[in-house]
């Protein structure tokens, strides 16, 4: 029993409690255990103790909201043991949907054939959706073995009621959702089969999509559409087939057929720009989509069209491989940062973040630290050494917005102090101070000319310099950049450019001023 150390400490107090008629003590350890060790038959042997002895043993584990997830397995074991198994397993579900990784289900009552009969397959359907739900599309790797035992109650409760096409919808969400696209397509089928629907033919269209049978998900979908013209989410799941088909025109004018009937669907709105900046890479889509996720944080499921769009992408999901060739930072202040400050920004900085927004908000906690901390923080040795998190430079400047957030953009101190960075060469304080200009662009749409004018203005200073494509790189995330420059710049990292003189230009020192 080397599963986790705290386990042997729990169940000797467990035992302990039990013999002296302590059962609210027991119940607490073994309810602590099995979050550790779900399967482990020590623990169900002092669960069924604690049974005996106890007069109503379920009250031991109450479910009030927000219970732990050992406590809700405890109850659901027990029920279990008093014959109601059916009662039991929608709860051991919502313990799996909290910890997916860990093997609730992974106990011999979850797959007796005898809980396929008992349980109402209505009932079942619900269970498994609100799993799928939470445990996500596709469900991490490590939940594959210990959510497969439910797809045994699927299969016992469809041998046992007949063909019942609600959870042999569910049951093909939960296989493709665990890496069975070909049993996800044969419950889907017979589902749709058993009793033909809207909802069926997503299902179907979903897993045919799982196993790369991407024409026929097509088809399926668009028979969906067919039951329900008003459905707009399907809408989005037939533009996306289309964009995987490599038919993007096509995909678009699906997602613009949908815009036309509400033009703020959310579905359809994220799907959309995702497809629009597949089509051109133009970082305005992406800040459109920002922008809707920001106005409105009540949509109808978390989407991920977002983070999608900036992964691997430098600057976007992250610091592009070539700062760290770039010149060393330089120190910016001469006083001492404190230990507070050191710590506060190693705690937040990392190299990579979902998307501009994202980092942003990561770096709020830095409004704690003094702006002459973060300065100093710039070239301080403790933060930028050998073997630091990456980026520390970024997370400095990012902290300069969260102080003096209630002045005017044009007229405040953190943008004045961003500002004075950008003097001198390009190093990797002056990407920082950049990024987190046009980092606020993406939050502020006030701020966008204004930002776009200095990244404008700084990019021509660089033209035809030795690092003329790590200003090009930010150039191309920036809000609102004129078209002009936002090509030069996508010319710029497509072809190197062969360095030559240039005088520095006034823009900057004029949009300082």
């Amino acid at each position: 029993m080397d599963a986790h150390p705290q386990v042997r400490h729990d169940l000797t107090l467990a035992r302990a409690a039990l013999d002296r008629g302590e059962m609210d003590q027991a119940a607490r350890h073994l309810a602590g255990a099995l979050h550790h060790a779900p399967t482990l038959p020590e623990i169900h042997e002092l669960l069924s103790r604690l049974a005996a002895r106890a007069d109503d043993a379920l009250d031991l584990f109450p479910l009030e909201p927000y219970a732990p997830a050992g406590r809700v397995a405890a109850h659901a074991h027990l029920l279990a043991a008093a014959g109601r198994p059916e009662d039991g397993l929608p709860l051991l579900a919502a313990a799996s949907g909290h910890t997916p990784g860990v093997d609730w289900a992974g106990v011999p009552w979850v797959s007796d054939p005898v809980l396929g009969a008992r349980i109402d397959p209505d009932t079942l359907a619900r269970t498994v959706m609100r799993l799928c739900t939470a445990v996500g599309d596709p469900a991490p790797r490590s939940a594959a073995t210990p959510l497969r035992p439910y797809l045994t109650v699927v299969r016992h409760t469809v041998a046992a009621h007949g063909e019942h096409a609600m959870l042999l919808g569910a049951g093909s969400a939960l296989a493709r959702r665990l890496g069975e696209p070909r049993l996800a397509i044969d419950w889907a089928v017979r589902g749709q089969r058993s009793r033909p629907s809207k909802l069926g033919e997503i299902w179907l269209g979903y897993a045919y999509r799982s196993a790369g049978r991407i024409p026929e998900a097509l088809a399926a979908l668009r028979r969906a559409v067919m039951y329900d013209p008003d459905d707009l989410s399907v809408y989005a799941d037939v533009a996306a087939t289309l964009a995987d088909l490599g038919r993007l025109q096509e995909a678009l004018r699906w997602t613009d057929r949908a815009l036309e009937r509400d033009p703020r669907y959310d579905c359809v709105v994220h799907t959309a720009h995702r497809l629009r900046f597949r089509a051109d890479g133009d970082v305005a889509h992406l800040v459109g989509l920002a922008d809707f996720v920001r106005d409105h944080p009540d949509d109808t499921h978390e989407h991920t069209d977002l983070d999608e769009c900036c992964r691997d992408a430098a600057w976007l999901s992250g610091l592009p491989a070539g700062l760290s060739r770039l010149p060393a930072s330089r120190p910016t202040v001469n006083a001492e940062p404190s230990a507070d400050a050191v710590d506060r920004l190693l705690r937040v900085a990392s190299a990579d973040w979902p998307h501009p927004p994202a980092a942003y908000d990561r770096a709020l906690g830095l409004v704690l630290v003094e702006p002459w901390e973060l300065l100093a923080l710039l070239g301080h040795p403790t933060v930028t050494g050998a073997g630091r998190p990456g980026g520390a430079e970024v997370w400095a400047c990012l902290g300069l917005l969260h102080h003096g957030s209630e002045e005017p953009w044009l007229d405040s101190g953190r943008r004045k102090l961003l500002l004075g960075l950008l003097d001198g060469d390009i190093d990797r304080v002056t990407q920082a101070a950049l990024f987190a200009l046009i980092t606020y662009a993406w939050v502020d749409p006030g701020a966008r000319a204004d930002v776009a004018a200095v990244v404008a203005g700084r990019f021509a200073e660089v033209a035809g310099g030795p690092h003329v494509r790590a200003v090009a790189e930010l150039a191309l995330v920036t809000p609102e950049l004129d078209r002009s420059t936002r090509e030069l710049a996508a010319a710029t990292v497509r072809v190197p450019v062969v360095p030559r003189q240039r005088g520095r230009s006034y823009l900057l020192r004029w949009l300082r001023k």
